[in-house]
């Protein structure tokens, strides 16, 4: 998966036209904020915590090249075909962005350990990661958890697909964030009180 992302951050800014759009997590997650302040979401308590992560989680990157990312790369937006090619759908979040977002969505909502999202940045990067790369990385799989939960909280605001739990999605991934985020603060000291 590291060499297929790499392949297609590579090969993506030639092969898109019109206006370039910008994908910058903390921005998504401030503006959900304020959408579900203004809208009194249940989870209107959560949301200084959230936005709180997600500035230290921004303070914690590295520059990166830009890239044109997916930004959802949730495990059912990959597809393997019956050569074993690997495709990817679900364009809605795709732009121009950090790599390190795909890299940490990829690890996060696939529930990688430790060893397998090394592996998956060694990939990518070509060699093992330096210590501000991987806590660039640690960081950047919470705001992907906070901004997953996020989007379920204004989901079930606007949206109202059958069979949907919005709730229940994000509460699993707020739950999915506090372990990500007490992993961060082991590794790389604490930013949460």
């Amino acid at each position: 998966v590291g060499r297929f992302l790499r392949d297609f951050h590579g090969r993506m800014p030639g092969e898109v036209s019109g206006p370039g759009v910008i994908f910058w997590v903390f921005h998504v997650i401030r503006d959900y904020a304020r959408t579900l302040a203004a809208r009194r979401s249940r989870f209107a308590s959560d949301l200084p915590r959230l936005v709180g992560i997600a500035a230290a989680m921004e303070a914690a990157q590295v520059p990166l090249p830009i890239v044109y990312g997916h930004h959802d790369l949730l495990p059912a937006n990959f597809l393997e075909d019956a050569a074993g090619r690997l495709w990817l759908i679900d364009y809605e979040y795709a732009g121009f962005g950090t790599a390190m977002f795909d890299l940490a969505g990829a690890a996060s909502n696939a529930g990688m350990d430790a060893g397998e999202a090394g592996a998956l940045l060694a990939a990518y990067f070509g060699h093992d990661p330096d210590a501000a790369t991987l806590r660039a990385f640690d960081a950047m799989q919470c705001a992907s958890l906070a901004r997953e939960a996020m989007w379920a909280m204004v989901s079930e605001i606007f949206l109202a697909a059958p069979g949907a739990d919005y709730d229940a999605h994000a509460r699993d991934f707020l739950g999915r964030l506090d372990a990500a985020l007490d992993r961060y603060q082991t590794s790389h000291g604490k930013i949460m009180p």
